[in-house]
């Protein structure tokens, strides 16, 4: 009787771990990135009362008899199937679609996560919502202002190195705009101050002479209105629209040669596990390596064996609220039945001491 109460009371604790993961689940239903545990049993030692025995001339064989002697907990699982997408329409919330982790950091410990509801500090650093910096490789500021121009955009392989640096994503102050491409790539549309600067000089010295020019044009082209085959009259409204174009050509210039362009802030970079079922989960939809996780592969969206970037995008969590409410009603009842097992037990006990009677 005693074994068959120890087996309920097993099988007791086991249902209320799974209980435990999938109340986890549930509460975890619209947490963005987060990836459902399940639960699996195994079976305890067995008490093993008759051996086996082998055929023989006169006789067949004869299997062992066996009691088990209750159950126990095999594994939990992190599951890391895809969750669906969220449209969101916010550049800077991002989703994988396939293999990969967000990699970040703050300063001491990379995290790995595929939540990706990033944001922008107020030093243009592209961090989470705990302040942890996004990482990937950045473009070297050549003078402290200007970042990788626009013939690398692609930022393909093979490129040359020295051009990047691996660290956190910085989009500079000036910077109007900006979009994330499916590979990674961080660009952004500026219009750097000292281009303001520039133009707002070209103007200065055009604007003073622009009144009086269009108004020797307008006179030119009246003049050969009432006489148009003047020939001097011809010559003297080109003479006078070459110098209008010729004192403009410096503003023109200056608006060509710093007019935003799009330039690329860096590319993201993604890591992927080669048993990503082996992380650790630490709170706050971070995962860290483990010792059987195997060390992050890190690599680029869109590069073989990795997925693509998302943005306007967050993925769900994988939870599977039918599945869950299911798996909750068979260890409801599994959790039951363990408790009828130890009643039971419990009455042929209190039959046996009333023998005494």
């Amino acid at each position: 009787m005693l074994r068959s109460m120890y087996s309920g009371i097993s099988g007791l604790r086991n249902f209320q771990t799974k209980l435990d993961v999938i109340g986890n689940n549930i509460a975890n239903v619209n947490t963005y990135g987060f990836k459902k545990g399940r639960t699996v049993f195994k079976d305890l030692i067995s008490q093993t009362v008759a051996g086996a025995s082998g055929a023989s001339a006169t006789r067949g064989g004869v299997n062992p008899k066996q009691v088990g002697l209750g159950s126990q907990i095999a594994a939990i699982d992190t599951i890391h199937t895809g969750g669906s997408t969220q449209f969101t329409g916010n550049t800077l919330d991002l989703a994988i679609a396939g293999d990969g982790f967000f990699q970040v950091s703050d300063g001491s410990e990379m995290m790995y996560t595929r939540a990706g509801n990033f944001y922008m500090d107020s030093t243009g650093d592209l961090v989470d919502g705990d302040g942890r910096y996004l990482m990937g490789l950045q473009g070297k500021p050549s003078d402290g202002t200007d970042y990788v121009d626009e013939g690398d955009e692609e930022m393909g392989l093979p490129f040359d190195p020295d051009d990047y640096t691996y660290g956190k994503i910085q989009i500079p102050k000036t910077a109007s705009s900006m979009s994330i491409g499916q590979d990674g790539t961080v660009y952004f549309v500026d219009t750097t101050q000292a281009g303001k600067d520039a133009i707002a000089a070209e103007e200065l010295l055009f604007r003073p002479q622009e009144a009086t020019l269009k108004a020797a044009i307008k006179g030119a082209e009246v003049a050969l209105k009432a006489d148009p085959e003047d020939q001097g009259l011809k010559d003297a409204l080109k003479t006078t629209q070459d110098n209008y174009d010729l004192a403009k050509l410096p503003l023109d210039q200056a608006i060509t040669d710093n007019k935003a362009v799009l330039q690329v802030a860096g590319k993201l970079q993604i890591a992927t596990f080669s048993n990503p079922g082996g992380l650790d989960k630490v709170g706050g939809n971070y995962f860290r390596v483990s010792a059987n996780s195997g060390e992050g592969n890190p690599g680029f969206a869109l590069d073989q064996g990795f997925g693509k970037m998302e943005s306007g995008f967050l993925e769900m969590s994988n939870v599977d609220l039918a599945e869950e409410f299911t798996e909750m009603i068979v260890a409801q009842r599994g959790f039951q039945a363990n408790t009828r097992i130890i009643t039971t037990s419990d009455e042929i006990l209190q039959e046996l001491v009333n023998l005494k009677r």
